[in-house]
């Protein structure tokens, strides 16, 4: 059986990933595992997986999405709405790891 050829980085990878996310609920899920990423918002799940195995050299398991919607805020009396952000929690294989606080 042939060798599992490396994933080649294409620059379209840093587009999909965006930034890790580093909160007490994605700490917790870093026990089962699992790592929180802002991704891009036309980002699909085979994208980001494809994304993650090329940048950080591991084995993904699954990908769930999840759209947070941005909340109506005020500034000056005046409403506006924050953004909406797209997340990732990526779940890796058995004995794989990111360590998020590191550059790629």
């Amino acid at each position: 059986m042939a060798k599992k050829e490396a994933a080649t980085v294409d620059n379209r990878h840093f587009d999909v990933v965006v930034a890790p996310v580093i909160t007490e609920k994605s700490t917790l899920l870093s026990e089962n595992n699992a790592v929180v990423f802002k991704v891009a918002g036309d980002a699909t799940k085979p994208e980001i997986k494809a994304a993650v195995e090329a940048l950080f050299g591991v084995t993904v398991k699954a990908v769930n999405t999840l759209v947070q919607k941005g909340k109506v805020k005020r500034w000056k009396g005046k409403p506006y709405k924050r953004n909406d952000v797209k997340k990732a929690i990526v779940t890796l294989a058995e004995g794989q790891s990111i360590d998020v606080t590191t550059g790629i």
